[in-house]
């Protein structure tokens, strides 16, 4: 049965019947309500001087209907802490809510996606940086946009062509790759993610040349288990033009995205988005250590993601358990 709030009639009904000291079982049967709903909207509405009364009680209720139930939810707290702290460590806040639920039963220790949003969306109103801790570093949500310059080259399959339990993502071993650019002329990332596990490798660039990004590449990928290289998703950037030689000494197979369609690799574009938290753009990779490189990796390797019902992509590919945030 759907529940309705109290109207002021029947706060009016409420104050002369507990004036005139009826028991709360009585008053609930007269009025048609629960116990526990008179017992509460005594408890939450009797006013400073200890005595409840129906045009009191009414205004105490309309000021907390005007209040925002992130506010509401933002004075508990250990769970304001908790997610404050979790932010600073690089988790988007529906990654942070998702893993609570999870995690605890309490329904104090819950809080949506949203609220947490909504506090760091409120903290840089007045002035604060805690939106720095959000990947994009946005004071408020943007629209996105993305672009995608458009190259085929001799021999590249469509990802029209691609098997069908590549896309249904049934097992182990599909990746999609690009790259990341810092500044000009400063280098960059050959990234690549498994595409169940959402599991990352990534190495550093010298310059943007199709050679250079396949022989790193073929590095990365001489530490990968053959069982778990199958095949490449990727789009039609210059670094892709010597995609064969990734495809002989991996023994997989490249599948090429549609021009200007980023979405049909969103998990790649996603974790370059990623990576831009740590990576900025216009960074100098030539100053970057491998050291660094490899810590950003593992970061995001242990991250929780919701398409994973908040495990990280390290828990799903090597069959872990799961970790708590507070640890």
């Amino acid at each position: 049965m759907p529940y309705h709030h109290l109207t002021s009639e029947e706060r009016y009904c409420i104050a002369h019947m507990h004036s005139a000291r009826y028991s709360f079982n009585r008053i609930a049967r007269i009025t048609n309500r629960s116990v526990s709903t008179i017992s509460r909207e005594i408890k939450r509405n009797t006013n400073i001087t200890g005595s409840y009364w129906y045009d009191v009680a009414q205004n105490i209720a309309n000021k907390r209907k005007k209040q925002p139930r992130s506010e509401k939810r933002r004075t508990y707290t250990p769970l304001y802490e908790l997610v404050i702290q979790n932010l600073k460590k690089g988790l988007s806040p529906e990654i942070i809510s998702g893993r609570l639920n999870r995690e605890t039963r309490s329904q104090k220790m819950r809080v949506s996606a949203e609220t947490i949003y909504q506090w760091v969306y409120a903290d840089a109103r007045e002035g604060g940086s805690l939106y720095k801790s959000l990947i994009r570093h946005h004071k408020r949500r943007r629209k996105q946009r993305r672009s995608e310059r458009s190259r085929l080259f001799e021999g590249r399959v469509s990802i029209d062509k691609r098997p069908k339990i590549v896309n249904d993502k049934l097992r182990f071993g599909d990746w999609e790759s690009d790259s990341m650019e810092g500044g000009k002329s400063k280098g960059g990332l050959a990234t690549h993610v498994e595409r169940k596990s959402r599991y990352l490798v990534a190495g550093k660039l010298s310059d943007k040349r199709s050679e250079t990004f396949m022989n790193v590449s073929n590095v990365l990928f001489s530490n990968i288990a053959p069982s778990l290289v199958k095949t490449f998703t990727v789009d039609n950037g210059s670094e892709f033009a010597h995609f064969k030689t990734l495809e002989v000494a991996t023994k997989s197979k490249v599948y090429f995205a549609d021009p200007y369609s980023p979405w049909q690799r969103a998990l790649n574009e996603n974790t370059n988005g990623l990576l831009r938290r740590y990576f900025p753009k216009g960074c100098n990779f030539h100053e970057i250590s491998d050291k660094l490189v490899y810590e950003a990796v593992e970061k995001l390797n242990n991250r929780p993601r919701k398409c994973l019902k908040f495990r990280t992509p390290y828990e799903v590919l090597f069959k872990t358990s799961t970790i708590a945030l507070g640890t």
